[in-house]
């Protein structure tokens, strides 16, 4: 079991803890999350959200802006970009490894040396500003930016004196190179009152000028990699005792596998669809199901169950 003297980090490299130690004393407050991502896997803001923080989440891909509803119903969903105008824009999206979808082609196409294709969809597009006037803004706590490239086209579309965060991280490597990419965008920020504090490798972190407590509590350096738990260190909840959520996924487990032969058959196929990394509506996921006769099906499905719901003793 994940020890409570060593938090669970979600994130890749200590961003979230290291924005805890600058901030844990200012909330529960307010955040803005530019790239949101998954709501659980590589995420900044969850560890804040666990301990009743609260924010904007932007995030253009439907996949993914869908599921914050579900986990994160206390957060706002920008199903769309930010960048320095408003209107729309391209969208370079990876279905598969989403976290390399970007607004910038140039990006897009160096990142298919990762072994995925993007595809070319629009979506809305408004400034940060735009953002915080809509939703009625009135202080952050922190902002992240990890947009893949495009980092500058976000912080462009700021009202620096009325919107200003507390803390920025930013993501400031090129997402095909590695190499640092900070250059075109830091004077940005320098110029709107922020201090550079932190660079853990992956991100570089500001701070207001007139934040000097948080500046004091934001470490200078990267923090003890051991300090906190890591996604990666956890596993699969059903299969890894010290899953925080291990007792809870077996009962799910459990319960799901002796339930197959009831669940609907487009279900089914949805699930069926989304294990197969197939989208979980139309022409695929119905070919699946009806691949096998129903009667051939249910019998399929009672073997798998019989083991869970009583049906294979001894």
């Amino acid at each position: 079991m994940t020890s409570a003297a060593k938090p669970l980090s979600y994130t890749q490299n200590l961003e979230d803890y290291h924005l805890w130690l600058a901030l844990a004393d200012e909330g529960p407050g307010f955040y803005i999350d530019v790239g949101g991502g998954h709501p659980v896997a590589d995420n900044v803001s969850l560890w804040f959200y666990e301990r009743g923080w609260r924010g904007i989440i932007v995030e253009p891909q439907p996949s993914l802006a869908g599921l914050y509803p579900h986990v994160r119903p206390r957060d706002t969903v920008f199903e769309g970009l930010v960048g320095r105008t408003v209107g729309t824009s391209e969208l370079f999206m990876f279905p598969r490894l989403h976290g390399l979808s970007t607004m910038v082609e140039a990006n897009a196409e160096g990142s298919k040396v990762h072994g995925d294709d993007y595809q070319r969809v629009t979506r809305p597009l408004t400034t940060l500003a735009a953002l915080c006037e809509k939703y009625g803004v009135e202080r952050i706590d922190f902002l992240k930016i990890d947009v893949e490239g495009a980092e500058g086209e976000v912080i462009a579309g700021n009202d620096w004196r009325r919107y200003r965060p507390k803390v920025i991280v930013v993501e400031a490597i090129d997402p095909a190179t590695n190499a640092p990419a900070h250059a075109g965008w830091e004077p940005m920020l320098i110029d709107a009152g922020y201090r550079f504090r932190l660079d853990d490798t992956l991100n570089r972190f500001y701070v207001a000028e007139e934040c000097g407590e948080v500046f004091a509590r934001l470490p200078a350096e990267r923090a003890d990699w051991g300090a906190v738990t890591h996604m990666y260190e956890i596993g699969k909840a059903p299969e890894n005792a010290a899953h925080p959520d291990h007792e809870l996924a077996r009962a799910l487990s459990r319960g799901f596998w002796a339930s197959l032969p009831m669940l609907d058959r487009d279900l089914l196929g949805a699930l069926l669809a989304h294990g197969r990394g197939l989208a979980a509506e139309g022409a695929e996921a119905r070919a699946l199901t009806r691949s096998l006769d129903e009667a051939t099906m249910r019998l399929a499905l009672a073997r798998i169950a019989c083991g869970y719901d009583g049906g294979q003793l001894g």
